[in-house]
């Protein structure tokens, strides 16, 4: 295969040599079953666990104690909605999200209205934005969780965090944050901003795929019911042979990006300005779709006027890895209810390109690629 211009971090990141380099060892000499308390190979295992758990906690100002390892984000979604909503349904029976949400959070939503739960889905404006009038007005006596996500997966769009917490601490609602690509990229305090469930994944942040995290709060402390039985690990919050090697490697990718991220943030956010600039010059009437919000540095949705988003990929294929949208999402070939959510025509939602830039984009291939895409548009 033809070597392309990586452009997808958003739907996954290669691992860090050092992230690799620090897992290896624990394949082979350190193979121990942290759960295996009785001699020096459990032992290991346990210490190097609780290492990365200490990392990451440390990445989003959490208590050690409040971490539990996934096998990836969409895991720790799944536990923390279904799990917070059937432990307090006696309090009641009500979601409050947004229609930009993950499908993560939407698909989970969708579930549990069939299990006779009722979802409030807020609307968001052109840009992307939620209303947090609209939010505080969406509580009710019933409402248990607010779901809403830390930076949109498709856009790049960030939400006002510390204002929805701040919402949900006034209103006794637990706030649930999806984290997956704020996660290293951001400072994140789980504290300061009232978060009581936060997601993340190893993945998306420069660690190996099938890890995840959930953080749950315990002060006040989240009342959450276990999805996953079979031998109570995880501090009984999620059952299973907890996954070395990658928790080591989670734990490495998020010491790595509580070092870099400031200077890596700078660096991207220059890289996509530059790839931006460049293409609604060259190529008229291109829209940045959310550039009016506030956004994650390393994002660009752009939509070329008249142009199926389809076969522009399909003409660039091996010489770009590019998406339309979420990776979650792509294979159904369907427009993007995050876009179509912001007021975008069926057309327009399916056709645009998401260009996510990440740790190992150069300068050099940003312009390479721009130079490909003018082509391929002008041909088309």
């Amino acid at each position: 295969m033809t070597k392309q211009i990586y452009m997808d971090y958003c739907a996954t990141t290669p691992c860090d040599p050092r992230v690799v380099e620090k897992m290896l060892p624990y394949f082979t000499t350190f193979f121990g079953n942290p759960a295996s308390s009785d001699h020096a190979y459990g032992w290991t295992a346990k210490d190097a666990v609780e290492a990365a758990r200490e990392e990451v906690s440390r990445l989003i100002n959490a208590k050690n104690h409040a971490i539990t390892f996934t096998s990836g984000a969409t895991e720790a979604i799944n536990l923390g909605i279904k799990g917070v909503m059937e432990a307090s349904a006696k309090k009641g029976k009500h979601i409050i999200t947004n229609k930009a949400e993950h499908k993560a959070v939407l698909d989970t939503c969708a579930y549990l209205e069939g299990k006779g739960y009722e979802v409030t889905y807020l609307d968001v404006d052109e840009h992307g934005n939620i209303s947090l009038d609209a939010l505080e007005n969406a509580v009710r006596k019933d409402t248990v969780m607010m779901a809403v996500q830390y930076a949109n997966n498709e856009t790049g769009v960030i939400h006002p965090v510390a204002a929805i917490g701040t919402i949900a601490r006034r209103h006794d609602v637990y706030f649930l944050c999806d984290a997956t690509q704020a996660a290293g990229k951001l400072p994140i305090d789980v504290t300061a901003d009232n978060i009581d469930l936060l997601a993340m994944s190893g993945h998306k942040m420069y660690g190996p795929k099938g890890v995840g995290v959930l953080y749950v709060n315990s002060q006040p402390k989240v009342n959450l019911s276990v999805q996953q039985h079979g031998g109570n690990h995880e501090r009984g919050r999620r059952s299973g042979t907890l996954n070395v090697p990658a928790i080591v490697g989670i734990g490495k990718a998020a010491a790595i990006c509580q070092q870099e991220m400031q200077a890596e943030a700078l660096r991207l956010a220059a890289l996509r300005d530059r790839l931006e600039s460049s293409l609604t010059t060259a190529i008229a009437g291109t829209k940045v779709n959310g550039k009016q919000a506030v956004r994650l540095a390393q994002v660009s949705n752009l939509l070329f006027p008249g142009i199926n988003g389809e076969q522009l990929l399909l003409s660039v294929s091996t010489r770009l890895a590019l998406s339309r949208g979420s990776a979650c999402s792509s294979a159904q070939r369907i427009p993007s209810h995050v876009l179509m959510a912001m007021g975008a025509t069926g057309d327009a939602a399916h056709d645009a390109i998401r260009f996510s830039l990440g740790r190992f984009t150069t300068e050099a291939e940003v312009d390479e690629a721009v130079n490909i895409l003018v082509d391929a548009v002008l041909t088309l």
